[in-house]
């Protein structure tokens, strides 16, 4: 079975074809295309809708063709066309939705809704070491972290997630207060890099709450400050206040992660999303799982971003497992917010 997913719910353009087999034990990826709106919108410091959407326009079709070229596959051999129904920009959202299902009913196959999370929970079965279940997963990115126990495809149990800033947004709120730019995240971890992670003394955030939530809004609040008692010493300064808030934002995440792994008794662990691609972040867990006998799984690093090939491979997922049927009905609705736990 041939699947086409496309994926339009935020700054990235992302298409892909999977194939799936009774003889396989997860789909594979035959070939991806991703174009990311970074460029554009750095000029206005961060995403602007409008501007989101006509870009999904123009890139969707030529991403298909080179996509469909690439795997040496026609659009009349798809079996399944898959999109991101949301969470998302509304408007971002209904480029691919509306694609996908004008696509569908053009050639006269089925499409289905995937959620933008559950594409990112499975991506790491893209990966060349694809996890088991069942598994921890964290999934951290812009909007989003989370701990979940995932006991299959569709069988998720929340854990704990943020009650008000992700660490993305930590990541990115932090460096647009110490004049990074956009996006902020990967630029103050490249400048971490030269910091000193002790230097500057940052709250770890519901670190001792006995819960597995999180809260990063405090920790964007004390870099402030700390940014203001700098003053004209900040540009000096700047390396080790970004490798501090790195370090701060990296433990709690860490260190929730092992308490939810030590909770479930479960011995592997899945990270997904933006910030798993974080190479502080790994290192840490990468350590601290190995001293535990716990085996952690990521994307490649290519696919942490959003991308089509993590939505194809979940709709194919979903198919295989029976827990969604494809529709012949191409009328189309958006779910801009949207609860993994209601997908």
């Amino acid at each position: 079975m041939l699947v086409l997913g496309f994926e339009s719910s935020c700054d990235e353009t992302g298409v892909a074809l999977v194939e799936s087999s009774a003889s396989q034990a997860v789909p594979r990826l035959l070939a991806h295309a991703l174009h990311s709106q970074v460029a554009m919108h750095q000029a206005y410091g961060g995403v602007v809708p409008e501007l989101a959407s006509r870009d999904h326009i123009r890139r969707v079709l030529p991403l298909t063709d080179a996509v469909m070229a690439e795997a040496g596959r026609s659009l009349e051999a798809v079996d399944v066309i898959g999109y991101t129904r949301g969470p998302g920009l509304a408007g971002a959202l209904l480029v691919g939705a509306g694609v996908a299902c004008a696509m569908g009913a053009a050639l006269g196959v089925p499409v289905l809704g995937i959620h933008h999370l559950e594409g990112h929970l499975l991506s790491p079965f893209l990966s060349d070491d694809p996890p088991e279940f069942p598994f921890v997963a964290l999934l951290v990115s812009g909007g989003h972290t989370q701990l979940m126990r995932v006991d299959g495809v569709g069988r998720y149990a929340m854990l704990g997630e943020t009650i008000d800033d992700a660490a993305g947004e930590a990541f990115d709120k932090s460096a647009k207060l110490m004049g990074l730019g956009y996006p902020g995240g990967p630029a103050l971890s490249r400048l971490a890099e030269q910091g000193d992670p002790k230097a500057f003394a940052l709250p770890r955030p519901l670190l001792r709450s006995g819960d597995l939530d999180f809260s990063f809004a405090g920790l964007k609040t004390a870099v402030l400050t700390q940014a203001k008692k700098l003053g004209d010493q900040l540009e000096a300064r700047k390396a080790d206040l970004a490798a501090s808030t790195e370090a701060a934002i990296v433990e709690v995440l860490v260190k929730k992660s092992l308490t939810a792994l030590e909770r479930t008794g479960l011995q592997r662990l899945v990270v997904a999303g933006g910030v798993g691609a974080n190479r502080h972040l790994r290192a840490q867990l990468n350590g601290e799982c190995a001293r535990r006998g716990v085996r952690v799984h990521y994307p490649e690093l290519h696919l942490c971003t959003d991308n089509g090939a993590m939505i194809a491979m979940a709709a194919s997922m979903r198919l295989a497992s029976g827990l969604s049927e494809p529709t012949r009905t191409y009328a189309f609705d958006v779910r801009p917010r949207w609860t993994l736990g209601d997908a």
